[in-house]
């Protein structure tokens, strides 16, 4: 079943969250509403746009029944299936957007699954992939400034959101996990992102040398410890009304202390 225009006038491309998908994702999404499959969708993004180098095509999810792994068939094939919905759609979308991150997350996936089979449980490396994956996100800061990504890893959310909120003015958040970009579009305060903790913070980087230097730090070893920091991401300054007031990070059961396991998103 096809997505009717209801669901793409649901998506407010003017959130910022969604700016680094905005000149793809908002022509796509009047594709969409005109009654295109998904993965026809994608594939016209993808000719219509020779700057974007992304080694995948999109088919129907028809195409891969009886494949024993879904990151497999991607890998041999070089396409990826997909559903005529808003899941598949954001898929989609980030792979137009970061193919390079995209690409290597399904190379270490496809290598675990051919190293162990496919199994029960997937591992602590697959786990830590389908979670970057899906709800994964990345903190580029000024240089000028002491991390903020350090204090969000200890959850200190009046330092990080108070005491250093003018900071978030040179910085920017963007959202890779493509299920977590479908929640947003109907965002609620306890939404978690997990931001991605490399060796070295990010600085000052374009999209698309964003998507080269990533990749470079996708390293097997430092993901399967999963190095993230659970983000709850409407606390970002600018991204609601709401938490503009300082009450809004009092809130315990969303921003918790160190102690305490974040909400899942």
């Amino acid at each position: 079943m096809y997505l009717t225009h209801t669901h793409f006038q649901s998506i407010n491309w003017s959130a910022p969250w969604l700016l680094p998908y905005k000149s793809i994702g908002e022509r796509l999404a009047e594709t969409m509403a005109s009654g295109s499959p998904v993965h026809m969708a994608l594939n016209e993004a993808l000719d219509s746009n020779p700057r974007i180098d992304c080694p995948v095509r999109f088919v129907p999810q028809e195409e891969s029944q009886g494949a024993a792994a879904y990151e497999s068939f991607i890998w041999q094939n070089k396409t990826v299936p997909t559903r005529d919905n808003l899941h598949d759609f954001f898929n989609g979308l980030v792979w137009l957007s970061f193919p390079k991150i995209k690409a290597r997350l399904n190379e270490l996936q496809a290598a675990a699954i051919a190293a162990a089979g496919v199994t029960q449980h997937r591992g602590k490396l697959r786990d830590a992939l389908t979670l970057f994956d899906e709800n994964a996100a990345f903190l580029i800061e000024p240089l000028s400034a002491s991390p903020l990504l350090q204090a969000i890893q200890n959850k200190a959310w009046q330092e990080a959101f108070i005491t250093r909120r003018a900071d978030w003015a040179s910085a920017t958040l963007v959202i890779f996990g493509h299920a977590l970009l479908e929640k947003l579009v109907t965002p609620r305060k306890a939404m978690t992102a997990h931001v991605f903790c490399p060796f070295s913070p990010l600085h000052a980087l374009d999209d698309a040398s964003l998507d080269d230097v990533i990749t470079t730090r996708l390293a097997p070893e430092h993901l399967a410890t999963k190095p993230y920091a659970p983000l709850p991401v409407m606390g970002v300054p600018g991204w609601c009304i709401e938490n503009e007031e300082a009450a809004f990070y009092i809130d315990a059961a969303v921003f918790r202390a160190a102690a305490q396991e974040a909400l899942p998103s």
